[in-house]
């Protein structure tokens, strides 16, 4: 059976993260009916996993069996080429039990200046994407962006590390972009991309 998504369906977005939901939401372009796992009062399962295509897997995986319903999960951080790759998988977990993503930036900075490194230097965003049914099978893509880190922070649009990430060729931080030209080219944008022409 080849497996797709259906217009209307009723998906739940594996995530308790309300910017993440919106930008879900938004990238689904309003094709589905959306829940998320935390409107559901889904268990948030720890993430074991090494890398962010492992991560969403198991979190959409739960939010299916759990949820009786497809659900999408999405892994997403900021690797800076500075640290050898961190935050990376642990991106969210640098913000702390709070979410306190401020305090995630300023991590970031002091990390790079402890080693020395340029602020400004390399860095991508990465995003998971995956599809679960409750019956077993599922689907995993991934979409990267590239940029540099922007020292102070920029802009309050957005979410978590967007304020000091500034893709390559532009001159504002995802944390300053309007939502719908951050949507446009966002790993996010290009995971879900191959998420469409995958499922759809």
């Amino acid at each position: 059976m080849a497996l797709k998504l259906d217009p209307g369906q009723r998906l739940v977005l594996a995530t308790h993260n309300a910017g993440k939901v919106r930008e879900l939401a938004q990238i689904l372009e309003n094709r589905f009916e959306v829940v998320s796992a935390g409107e559901l009062g889904l268990p948030e399962p720890e993430e074991t996993e090494t890398t962010f295509a492992g991560n969403a897997l198991l979190k959409a995986r739960a939010a299916a069996e759990a949820g009786g319903l497809v659900a999408l999960a999405d892994d997403s951080g900021l690797s800076a080429a500075a640290l050898d790759g961190a935050p990376g998988i642990f991106s969210a977990r640098w913000a702390g039990p709070g979410k306190d993503f401020a305090l995630a930036m300023r991590h970031v900075e002091e990390r790079i200046a402890e080693a020395g490194r340029r602020l400004e230097d390399a860095c991508w965003f990465t995003c998971a994407l995956a599809v679960a049914w409750p019956d077993g099978p599922a689907v995993v893509v991934e979409g990267r962006v590239d940029g540099r880190l922007t020292f102070p922070p920029r802009g309050d649009r957005g979410f978590g590390y967007d304020p000091i990430f500034t893709p390559d060729g532009g001159a504002l931080t995802f944390g300053e972009m309007e939502p719908a030209a951050k949507d446009a080219m966002s790993h996010r944008a290009r995971a879900f991309a191959k998420l469409k022409a995958a499922l759809f």
